[in-house]
């Protein structure tokens, strides 16, 4: 089976650490509130995607530094260069951002968003492709497409938010562009938790940790399925449960739980 070695990833755009199984994403220009450019979009891409292929590491913590995670796309590395392309650059362009987010949730390891001060545009996009996001009390979220003249269907977000927080309020943030206070996040189930920022990053990798140190294999397809099943009815789901759990019952894991059960100990995950 083809695999990439850990070695390979070596990004420029941002930080990238590894520790016991768990991978740091920290976006790392800070003066700025961590834009987004065309670089570090591609770069973001192409390093999910390696992840599929990827045995070291089993949970993704995804931050930012400084205080911010992410304000979308530079405005004048960015927003100012796609005023001036035509239809075909465009289309590169989105197609390309959008190849982030499936990239995300193809990935199968679970990813971790830990959001401090601002996560705008494409930074909360990025936080909604997550599987899990933590944020502060001050913390703030806002798909601010709409303020440079821009639809709400921006990287998924007209099919993924309304899933997350409910049509109505989806529909409300993406029409206006306003912020989604963490008031309102923690409410509405957009974030798992809020957490003081000197705690924020720590509760995130411990998160992490407890992921890449249990059923790995099994978390990989409860991310999946918890994908594929938007497109499906109920008694597809079912379906598609019963044979993801029976292939789960192969796994050596499901072995040691059991087996752990029976001494009376607590089961050591392996991922396999």
């Amino acid at each position: 089976m083809y695999k990439i070695p850990l070695s390979d990833i070596q990004p420029e755009h941002f930080l990238w650490e590894v520790e016991d199984r768990v991978a740091t994403i920290t976006l790392n220009r800070p003066e700025r509130k961590n834009p987004l450019t065309f670089e570090s979009y591609s770069e973001l891409r192409d390093l999910f995607i390696k992840l599929q292929y990827v045995d070291e590491v089993k949970a993704v913590v995804f931050t930012g530094a400084g205080g911010n995670f992410c304000t979308g796309g530079d405005v004048h590395e960015i927003i100012g260069p796609l005023t001036k392309m035509d239809m075909n650059g465009l289309l590169e362009f989105t197609r390309m951002t959008g190849d982030l987010v499936k990239a995300m949730r193809k990935c199968p390891q679970p990813i971790i968003c830990a959001i401090d001060g601002i996560a705008a545009g494409a930074g909360a996009i990025i936080s909604m492709a997550s599987d899990l996001r933590y944020g502060t009390p001050e913390s703030m979220v806002g798909f601010l497409f709409v303020r440079v003249g821009l639809a709400g269907c921006d990287m998924g977000a007209c099919a993924m938010l309304p899933r997350i927080i409910g049509h109505g309020r989806a529909s409300e943030l993406l029409y206006t562009g306003r912020m989604m206070t963490s008031e309102e996040a923690d409410k509405w189930g957009y974030y798992n938790q809020v957490i003081e920022p000197d705690e924020l990053l720590a509760h995130a990798q411990r998160q992490a940790h407890r992921l890449a140190h249990g059923p790995t294999f099994a978390h990989a397809m409860t991310k999946k399925t918890l994908h594929q099943e938007w497109n499906m009815g109920v008694d597809e789901a079912i379906e598609a449960e019963a044979q993801a759990q029976a292939i789960c019952m192969q796994t050596q894991d499901f072995t040691r739980a059991f087996d752990a059960f029976v001494a009376k100990e607590k089961p050591q995950f392996e991922g396999d």
